[in-house]
């Protein structure tokens, strides 16, 4: 009796050791975590350029959790393939994919659309919409209207000696004149569009993007 007295008393023990351990961890754990949230809140955001002919800082995967911040519910796939796009066909022609990523968020309203264009003719930033007679133009595939789009804001941001490297395909780059009108998104208000706050929407999409 005294013997199972002991093995008790032993179990017993083991096992309250085993829970101080437990506890012990956890606590562990909670304070890393607090630590954790302390060094996200002291991130410092990455400025991105607001020149249109300038290299993008952001990725593709930063680009699309920034859509996914506007828009999580809208086609997760495409929206991952879109940005990683943007990257590709900005790269190609040096121009900013920080800006025009942004831009194709604002003018397709995280492509969920609503105005003129409508969604299936793969237009991301509005290329020839005017009015219900001119609604703007169509595109074959979503990679088709990504490279029109970047060859657009190319003949804005650069000039005439800065050729394409890849086929035109934007009908209405050669009515960009004089090329080069806007270096930068200020130059946009009053040339790409009439709205007067058109720039400063650009920017506060751009001041958010820094934080992904």
């Amino acid at each position: 009796m005294i013997t199972m007295n002991k093995k008790n008393f032993e179990i017993k023990f083991n096992y309250g050791a085993f829970l101080f351990i437990i506890f012990s961890f956890i606590i562990s754990t909670l304070s890393a975590c607090k630590s954790l949230d302390i060094t996200q809140e002291q991130f410092e955001p990455v400025p991105v350029s607001r020149t249109i002919a300038a290299a993008g800082v952001k990725n593709a995967d930063s680009l699309y959790h920034f859509f996914l911040s506007h828009c999580p519910n809208q086609n997760r796939l495409k929206a991952k393939k879109i940005a990683k796009i943007y990257i590709e066909e900005c790269a190609a022609e040096g121009i900013n994919s920080d800006i025009a990523f942004v831009q194709m968020c604002h003018e397709t309203n995280f492509l969920r659309y609503g105005n003129l264009v409508k969604k299936e003719w793969n237009n991301f930033c509005g290329l020839g919409a005017i009015n219900a007679e001119q609604p703007g133009l169509r595109f074959k595939t979503m990679h088709e209207g990504v490279r029109a789009h970047v060859q657009h804001l190319h003949a804005y941001g650069t000039t005439e000696d800065v050729i394409l490297n890849n086929e035109l395909i934007d009908p209405r780059y050669k009515y960009v004149r004089p090329r080069g009108k806007a270096p930068d998104i200020e130059g946009l208000t009053g040339t790409w569009a009439a709205d007067r706050g058109y720039s400063d929407k650009l920017e506060k999409l751009l001041s958010e993007l820094e934080n992904f």
